[in-house]
């Protein structure tokens, strides 16, 4: 388990933007990091996911609207987050895979593959 911490949550309208951060104990680096999001009722669903090769992954539904990307020297993770809507209120988890793979495609947005978790952060859009 790797402590990882996400902070920058808050109540936005739409249309407004958010930064989240996810500060770590993990090798940003190396291996493979990710932000998911679980809203009351649903399943947890990955958001975006990042590799040490660069390679991102983003799910459909926030494509071009959210970035991800790492401060390696400071092993933190973001997710940069604009033209924010309605349906992108939820608790967003930030993650890392413990055993430094490197991922690709939609394995970066599958849960299971990620054995640390932070405690989340909650963003709300209101219309």
């Amino acid at each position: 388990q790797v402590q990882l911490v996400e902070s920058g949550g808050g109540s936005v309208q739409a249309g407004g933007s958010l930064r989240l951060s996810c500060a770590s104990a993990y090798t940003t680096g190396r291996g493979s990091m990710a932000w998911f999001r679980q809203a009351p009722g649903k399943e947890r669903e990955g958001v975006a996911g990042i590799n040490s090769l660069g390679g991102q992954t983003y799910a459909d539904s926030v494509k071009g609207r959210l970035t991800i990307s790492t401060d390696n020297a400071e092993k933190t993770l973001y997710l940069q987050m604009n033209s924010l809507k309605p349906e992108d209120t939820a608790m967003y988890y930030c993650a890392a895979e413990t055993s430094y793979r490197v991922l690709f495609g939609s394995a970066l947005l599958r849960p299971t593959n990620f054995g640390s978790w932070g405690r989340g952060t909650q963003v709300t859009v209101s219309s």
